[in-house]
């Protein structure tokens, strides 16, 4: 898997690059610049399965305690972040010619940025590693369990409160051309992928060096 699946990932995300810029018609509202949406949707949606990812697997090792879902979660966490970062990157370029503004404190953005940075203090405490590995796991596990309230929260902002940011599928957006909905579903599987390769990799490379470190701390032999 870890061999076919990059290939399937970079097949996948070739395939959603030329129906974005060759086969989805041109927004006649927006123009060309609505094209960030096939890369700024499945970057949103994939983050927010990074943090669903998270909460599982904590949930799993406050149960269990095996390492193997700390890895996990710290793996998904890291992906998470990246997604969300370049999510809230790229509704920014979309936005300014747009709305007229990078930013606004619209409810949709607002919770994202507080997921963002709820996620972001889950990295650092890691880096900080309070009461030892173990401790810093436990902790870590149960704020990944808490910080999942803010995801759904985000999920429902536009479709539960008075919102500009668009929804996909009817709402503020209205429908889409069976051409685009093409595009942004092979798109979205197309990251799907890519997420997967990343979590599975970056979790054996998280596994990789808990044994390197484990055998560095064996006493050596004197025997020669």
């Amino acid at each position: 898997m870890l061999l076919i699946l990059p290939l399937l990932a970079a097949a996948g995300l070739m395939l959603s690059q030329y129906l974005i810029w060759f086969y989805a018609p041109i927004e006649q509202t927006m123009g060309l610049i609505q094209k960030i949406f096939y890369l700024h949707l499945p970057l949103a949606w994939w983050s927010l399965a990074s943090f669903f990812t998270v909460f599982i697997a904590s949930g799993l090792y406050l149960i269990k305690g095996k390492p193997a879902y700390d890895r996990l979660a710290q793996a998904a966490c890291e992906i998470g972040v990246l997604l969300a970062s370049l999510a809230l990157i790229s509704g920014s370029l979309w936005a300014r010619p747009i709305w007229n503004t990078w930013w606004t404190w619209d409810p949709k953005l607002t919770t994202t940025l507080v997921m963002w940075f709820i996620y972001m203090s889950y990295l650092l405490l890691r880096s900080v590693g309070l009461g030892g590995a173990g401790g810093a796991a436990r902790v870590c596990a149960v704020l990944g369990v808490i910080a999942f309230l803010d995801v759904p929260l985000v999920f429902f902002a536009a479709r539960k409160w008075r919102s500009i940011h668009p929804t996909v599928f009817g709402g503020t957006s209205g429908g889409l051309e069976p051409e685009m909905l093409a595009t942004v579903l092979i798109s979205v599987a197309a990251f799907g992928l890519f997420w997967l390769t990343l979590l599975l990799y970056r979790t054996r490379q998280l596994g990789l060096a808990a044994r390197l470190d484990a055998l560095s701390r064996q006493p050596q032999s004197k025997d020669f």
